[in-house]
């Protein structure tokens, strides 16, 4: 488990994040977001104890990581954007390497474990110079569990990998997300929403939003866009879907279409179904409109966009954040 409380690190003058607060548990895959400079790489050089913090606490499995930094330590796996490796050393040769440096038991069923979960059995006598950008990443992700650890940190991943070995690599860190506390940073936010359980969204070293991707987004948009064709006969369920519960608006869109609003917490489908049924038209389909990951992220870090008090960005709804930006 990795817990954070009241971050802050200084370089001289500037301060490059301030009294960052969350958690992330075991079997949580906690995505890690943010612009250039936001301070993303910060903060994961603090949770690896490479660097430490001006001011705040940070917790790995119950361990100060400046207090009992050893301790901490041992319990993360780090995968770095660019994996250190030896290139003259074969796979096998490199993984035992590092196994021996970690003290593991019995390294070399160890070593035969981790490769088989990254799927590089057939690559263990190869030479690391020789493979392909997805194989050396998959190399360095064996090496960030070889002891087993109960925090992966994982920066940028899948960087610069093709679409076959990007999905290789996700597939492996959603398994072994069932069984650590994974912190994964990255750029590609279609990946966040795919393998990430919840999102924090870091900007200009605040925290400005932490929640799960569908709740994002109905936390911005304030109501729910709902789209509605049936087979003919539109413009007549106008008036009628207008009088069911929790419904906003409605329009007209053509002869087949309309479209209409719900508010957040409240799922109006249902009813919608059973009134377009019991009209006696065919339904031909129903789907709640979204905002895109991408729209949600340039939203929240706009240069413009306030920044919300640390215990509000889990908790504050849509219309809160309209009323703060006002």
């Amino acid at each position: 488990m990795i817990k954070v409380t009241g971050l802050t690190k200084d370089y001289g003058l500037r301060r490059a994040v301030e009294n960052l607060t969350f958690t992330a548990s075991k079997g949580e895959i906690l995505g890690f977001l943010g612009p250039n400079g936001a301070g993303k790489t910060t903060t994961m050089r603090i949770l690896t104890g490479y660097i430490p913090p001006t001011s705040g606490k940070v917790e790995i499995g119950g361990f100060d990581i400046v207090d009992k930094s050893i301790e901490a330590r041992r319990l993360i796996g780090y995968l770095p954007e660019t994996v250190p490796l030896y290139n003259d050393m074969t796979v096998f040769d490199y993984l035992m390497f590092m196994a021996n440096l970690r003290n593991i038991k019995q390294a070399e069923d160890r070593v035969d474990e981790v490769l088989e979960m990254v799927h590089m059995e057939e690559r263990a006598e190869g030479f690391v110079g020789n493979l392909s950008k997805g194989m050396r990443q998959r190399v360095g992700l064996a090496q960030a569990i070889l002891h087993k650890p109960e925090v992966l940190i994982l920066d940028e991943p899948t960087i610069g990998l093709d679409p076959a070995q990007i999905i290789e690599v996700r597939k492996i860190i959603q398994e072994l997300g069932t069984e650590h506390t994974v912190l994964l940073s990255t750029h590609i936010l279609s990946e966040a929403q795919q393998v990430c359980n919840r999102l924090l969204i870091i900007n200009k070293g605040h925290i400005v939003a932490e929640d799960t991707p569908e709740q994002l987004q109905s936390r911005l948009t304030g109501s729910k866009h709902i789209t509605l064709r049936v087979r003919c006969g539109a413009e007549d369920m106008v008036p009628v879907i207008h009088d069911l519960p929790g419904i906003s608006s409605v329009r007209l869109m053509d002869e087949n279409t309309l479209e209409f609003e719900t508010s957040v917490n409240q799922d109006a489908r249902p009813d919608v179904a059973r009134a377009v049924i019991s009209s006696g038209l065919d339904l031909l389909e129903m789907t709640q409109d979204t905002m895109s990951l991408e729209e949600i992220f340039l939203q929240l870090t706009r240069d413009d966009f306030p920044v919300l008090p640390q215990e509000s960005v889990s908790a504050s709804t849509g219309e809160e954040l309209e009323e703060k930006e006002e």
